[in-house]
């Protein structure tokens, strides 16, 4: 977490460190941090809340091009020194708002999430949230895509690929991991290790603080490294900072990094499973003597949560692509059941340490191609609804999902299958996102058909290659 606290202690540091540009971020609609940069001249005590103007425009699911002015206000605590410029660069995430009123703008993603930590407050419910995302990620040596009027294809390549087992290399020295086998053998097969600890200690540098670092479960170079858990927001800002270090980090290596929940068929895909908890003081507000450690509050949250899955996940697994990982009878957390042991369950709780400071829910479903300010905040707001409106979850499911007879497999929920249903769920099961004004009407809205129109209705009307295999010779 960054010591500097106020626009005075920034000012001194950008005199101190000799800055030579100030680089400002926010975050776009769908999830996507955009940028731009000023002098070090333009930055006084004052700018931070006078704001900078910029057109808000082009940024996608924002303005209308006769309302795009729109002011960044820097957020002192956020700065940072970019460990990848050439020029000494201090970064700022920033606020975006309204130049008329001087109001917040409420498609902000990074005002919905301060509004969900605000509102939990004002609930009286807990003073902060934690949460402790576990982002998976692809560590490619190549990519190709396009689809055009007569073509579509991606190819993808990677030292590390099962598939590249037989190829020419000149010399080819094996050690491929095999498919769902990468989890964790030592190097020589594990060719990565150097790579992710250079990402572990850029971010360590900036002030993302990292509990582990290892390959995962696919092959062709599939990695995780999980972050400290912090408070909403600082989280959300950690996972933009965490996401801009692996891909740049990557990228001084010649090579490129996903997020894409499922970009290998037949092999694991990449969730994000979030851990969260609720105190109050210094008091784990989850921690009890119920189920599996927890307390009752901890129980009508997972109910808040299971109840609300269907629409939640319209912005913890935002995209297409989510509903390749989240398919029933694999690992995948498909199942709308919560449990302290089975990992297809949506709701785990992990039994990693009997410390009651350590208490706290992971929700499985969730993966890296969320933007995590509306990912983490619905996931508060659920959980909220939950305890306010005393939802228990029912018993637990403890069974081996994988042994359980047809029958009894049906009874158990499953989560949607596509991104269109899941934006169905959301437009009708919305109102526990009101409460506060932490959504808007008119964000809920502006998410529904911005993803139906650019994500759904564009997957829908191109045909898959696969299409070809199955009807061509129809």
């Amino acid at each position: 977490m960054s010591t500097l606290k106020t626009p005075k202690d920034v000012v001194e540091l950008m005199k101190k460190e000799k800055v030579e540009i100030v680089d400002l971020r926010f975050m776009d609609f769908p999830g996507l941090w955009q940028h731009f940069s000023v002098p070090p001249r333009e930055i006084e005590e004052d700018t931070f809340e006078a704001g900078l103007g910029f057109d808000g425009s082009s940024i996608r699911g924002w303005q209308a091009i006769n309302e795009s002015d729109m002011l960044v206000r820097p957020v002192a605590e956020t700065a940072f020194i970019d460990p990848f410029f050439a020029a000494k660069t201090l970064v700022m995430i920033c606020n975006i708002c309204d130049p008329v009123t001087g109001e917040d703008y409420t498609r902000d993603p990074r005002n919905i999430a301060r509004k969900a930590a605000n509102y939990l407050k004002a609930s009286g419910i807990a003073d902060v949230a934690y949460f402790g995302p576990e982002a998976e990620f692809f560590i490619f040596d190549d990519i190709r895509f396009d689809q055009n009027e007569h073509e579509g294809y991606y190819h993808i390549d990677s030292v590390e690929g099962r598939w590249n087992s037989g190829r020419m290399e000149n010399p080819n020295l094996g050690y491929k991991p095999r498919y769902k086998e990468g989890y964790f053998p030592v190097p020589p097969t594990d060719s990565q290790q150097d790579i992710r600890s250079e990402m572990v200690l850029t971010l360590e540098k900036i002030g993302v603080l990292i509990e582990t670092q290892h390959h995962e479960v696919a092959t062709a170079g599939q990695a995780e490294i999980d972050m400290r858990f912090a408070p909403l927001v600082e989280m959300a800002d950690n996972v933009l900072k965490y996401k801009y270090v692996i891909k740049n980090t990557a990228h001084k290596y010649g090579k490129t990094v996903t997020f894409m929940p499922k970009p290998i068929f037949n092999d694991n895909g990449s969730g994000m499973h979030v851990h969260f908890s609720l105190w109050k003081g210094d008091q784990n507000l989850f921690a009890g003597d119920g189920y599996a450690g927890l307390s009752e509050t901890a129980l009508y949250a997972i109910g808040g949560l299971l109840k609300h899955t269907p629409s939640l996940l319209a912005f913890t697994s935002p995209t297409t692509n989510s509903y390749k990982r989240l398919v029933p009878g694999f690992e995948a957390p498909v199942n709308l059941a919560y449990s302290s042991r089975n990992r297809s369950a949506c709701c785990r709780i992990p039994m990693y340490s009997p410390s009651a400071k350590a208490k706290r829910v992971e929700f499985r479903c969730p993966d890296p191609s969320c933007n995590p300010y509306l990912g983490f905040a619905a996931m508060l707001m659920a959980a909220i609804d939950g305890i306010q409106n005393k939802i228990h979850p029912g018993d637990p499911m403890d069974k081996d999902l994988y042994d359980l007879e047809p029958e009894e497999l049906a009874k158990v929920p499953q989560t949607p299958g596509s991104l269109r249903e899941v934006l169905n769920a959301l437009e009708a099961d919305h109102k526990y996102l009101l409460m506060g004004d932490v959504f808007t009407p008119d964000v809920i809205e502006t998410w529904i058909s911005y993803k139906m129109k650019n994500e759904v209705q564009a997957i829908d009307l191109r045909p898959h290659p696969w299409e070809f295999a199955l009807y061509f010779d129809i």
